[in-house]
């Protein structure tokens, strides 16, 4: 079926060469990050993790995400979401990719990904992140490609597909799980110390990786006349509104928790997010932004005739995902530490190099999702699933 990635169009050639020029530009400077050490990017000794590692988060949730397509589907037969399936697992499969990217570039040294391995330590959960997004980047390959080869075949997928499917939604879970652990964890750091923060990773993702799926589905649908249905597309922006209603819930108990109570370690990063501290107001418009957008989104979500509104869901989605990624893909970690454990202020914003680094990340997660889609339709084609655009 890779044959199928080597044909294409002047507009599908024109995508994967500025994809790959972007990847170049990125690696030159990440060669440069390699040479110079991590004082290229805006990282500290106070602001350890930075925006690598905030995208690396909110990529596991888009990645775990699939699930709410996976789930219906095998646990409860929710046959129109039949065209969504393969989808949502070679969505899962790029973003699993940018989330090892983003590891990589952020660890400096790459080699030192190795000691996980020949030095394992189970007791830490860096050592079960790994596993976990491995095992789910391998599950959905197996899966997805086993599943798109029995439909080019026209024959029923193996019945071992099945025991590996229901696998791979529990590890969905797992692998937001163990990621917000890794935050979580930290005692030092009030922001994450919540004993709802996998919840609410959770309940991000699967809002904001579903509206993701669907925003890129449209696209494809535009491109290719790939058609997955408005039973399917209503089904799942239901989900969508559903799980954004419990992540700003969540949001607002942890509000709550930190004023009600009066603990300064929990107001202080609060404090900086949404009025500054100490001077240091950089996120201020960017939080009260996510905030708008939440709220709007979610006033476009509620009401059924704007939430089944074909021409205005792409909006509605767009800025669900903006509000998302703002909190969790910025303000979450750099909002957890600052201030430091000892009420001081290090600024922090990523360099132009951390973001050209970033971009290299993207564009290959990019590079991969346009192969593996080019794969999917071109198949769903010679099954007269769907047709060419004149």
């Amino acid at each position: 079926m890779l044959e199928k990635a080597l044909k294409g169009g002047p507009k599908y050639w024109g995508w994967i060469i500025f994809l790959l020029l972007i990847i170049g530009a990125g690696f030159t400077v990440y060669l440069n990050q390699l040479q110079e050490g991590l004082t290229v990017t805006g990282l500290s000794r106070d602001v350890s993790w930075g925006f690598y590692i905030a995208q690396f988060t909110y990529l596991v949730g888009l990645a775990a995400s699939g699930v709410m397509i996976v789930l219906p589907y095998y646990f409860h037969h929710y046959k129109k979401f039949h065209g969504m399936v393969i989808m949502g697992e070679f969505m899962a499969i790029a973003a699993v990719v940018m989330c090892l990217g983003f590891i990589i570039v952020d660890i400096g040294s790459p080699q030192r990904m190795l000691n996980i391995i020949f030095h394992p330590t189970p007791n830490s959960i860096l050592f079960w992140d790994m596993i976990v997004l491995n095992g789910y980047l391998l599950l959905n390959v197996v899966i997805g490609w086993t599943c798109l080869e029995s439909e080019r075949q026209r024959v029923e997928p193996p019945k071992w597909i099945r025991p590996l499917a229901y696998t791979s939604i529990v590890w969905a879970f797992s692998i937001h799980t163990v990621t917000a652990f890794l935050y979580a964890g930290l005692p030092g750091r009030h922001y994450w110390l919540s004993a709802i923060l996998a919840a609410r990773f959770l309940a991000s993702a699967f809002c904001s990786g579903p509206a993701i799926l669907l925003l890129v589905v449209f696209l494809v649908r535009k491109i290719t006349k790939y058609e997955p249905g408005k039973g399917a597309i209503g089904t799942l922006t239901t989900i969508i509104t559903y799980a954004m209603c419990v992540n700003v819930f969540f949001f607002l108990l942890e509000v709550f928790t930190a004023f009600y109570s009066n603990i300064p370690g929990h107001i202080h990063s609060f404090a900086f997010l949404f009025t500054g501290s100490h001077g240091h107001s950089e996120l201020v418009p960017w939080m009260w932004t996510a905030v708008a957008f939440a709220i709007i989104s979610l006033a476009l979500l509620i009401p059924p005739k704007l939430r089944y509104n074909q021409k205005l869901l792409p909006f509605s989605l767009a800025i669900l995902v903006i509000a998302t990624w703002i909190d969790k893909g910025l303000g979450l970690l750099i909002g957890g530490l600052t201030p430091n454990p000892f009420g001081e202020v290090t600024t922090y914003w990523p360099s132009g190099k951390e973001l050209m680094v970033s971009m290299m990340v993207y564009a290959l997660g990019a590079l991969t999702l346009t192969i593996l889609y080019k794969i999917a339709t071109d198949i769903k084609r010679d099954l007269g699933e769907l047709t060419t655009p004149d």
